[in-house]
């Protein structure tokens, strides 16, 4: 069987590398959780300290749950408006019957996924200005309101946020579900049509019906990063004015395990994240093979 597909095993070779390499061997350094870890001593060298850390992350740091709600509701959101919005613009791509204008706005819908987040937010930023900024421009021109500092009051952080991850990953989302729509039998179009179905009544109950396997896969893949919420762009926007909606688990990491060096606190928190994440998946992935035939495994 290896030597029957050996090409095949050959392409997969550099994926399998990638994750062994990244993802598996670093797992061994998740141990200086449970340990208060010393650079000089390494990991065999450390004190173990148990559950020390965890405790300290639940108990004894005033923030701790400000944090996880924060994490929580980002990604609370983040389902709600940024998941389903590729399905819609894939079902609204579909819909169009002229070949060159629909593959022009899908160029343009792509594009913004080739842009790094640091340009994101620095357009965000540009465009967000209280001063200078297209948006408060637009809002006391032509409505006569004052200037509202966007990026400077908690209640904003959130919709920002949201509001440019659609933006930036819409159109590269559409993707997988334009595949499966193409996967779908053209004949049950022509049935429906016959049937007097119309062109919205073709598409609920043909085009979406055959995205939905697809649909179950990537809800099932997103809910293992549910607790890891974009950390490069909330690390670029956020700032202390902002903390009391923006201040997330990833970053408050990044500030005890690189900025303050406590490497062992750092991974615990990071561990409950990854924890947490994977027991969503494998949940997920139960109710999904129990009420469909879709699943991970």
């Amino acid at each position: 069987m290896l030597r029957k597909h050996k090409a095949l095993y050959l392409l997969m070779l550099p994926g399998i590398l990638y994750y062994v390499v990244f993802k598996y061997v670093p797992m061994y350094g998740v141990v200086i959780a449970f340990q208060n870890f010393s650079v000089g001593r390494g990991i065999l060298g450390s004190k173990f300290v148990g559950l020390d850390h965890f405790v300290e992350f639940f108990v004894n740091t005033p923030d701790s749950w400000k944090l996880i709600r924060n994490t929580v509701m980002l990604n609370v959101y983040d389902l709600l408006f940024h998941f389903p919005a590729p399905i819609v613009l894939a079902l609204l791509f579909h819909e169009l019957r002229n070949k060159k204008f629909k593959k022009f706005v899908q160029s343009v819908s792509y594009m913004p996924h080739f842009l790094s987040t640091v340009v994101i937010a620095g357009i965000l930023v540009t465009f967000l200005s209280p001063s200078t900024g297209v948006v408060n421009f637009v809002l006391v021109k032509w409505f006569g309101m004052e200037p509202i500092l966007f990026l400077g009051l908690p209640e904003w952080f959130r919709t920002i946020y949201v509001g440019s991850e659609i933006w930036q990953k819409v159109g590269w989302g559409t993707i997988l579900y334009l595949a499966a729509i193409a996967g779908v039998d053209p004949t049950l179009y022509e049935a429906a049509k016959m049937d007097g179905a119309n062109r919205f009544q073709q598409m609920r109950h043909i085009t979406f019906v055959g995205m939905i396997p697809v649909i179950i896969v990537l809800f099932v893949l997103n809910l293992g990063h549910f607790m890891e919420s974009g950390f490069h762009k909330i690390l670029l926007l956020y700032n202390s004015m902002t903390y009391e909606t923006s201040d997330v688990i990833n970053t408050f990491v990044y500030r005890r395990g690189v900025l303050d060096a406590d490497f062992s606190f750092a991974t615990a928190v990071g561990l409950f994240q990854s924890a947490i994440g994977f027991v969503l998946v494998v949940a997920a992935n139960r109710i999904t093979r129990k009420y469909s035939e879709t699943s991970l495994w």
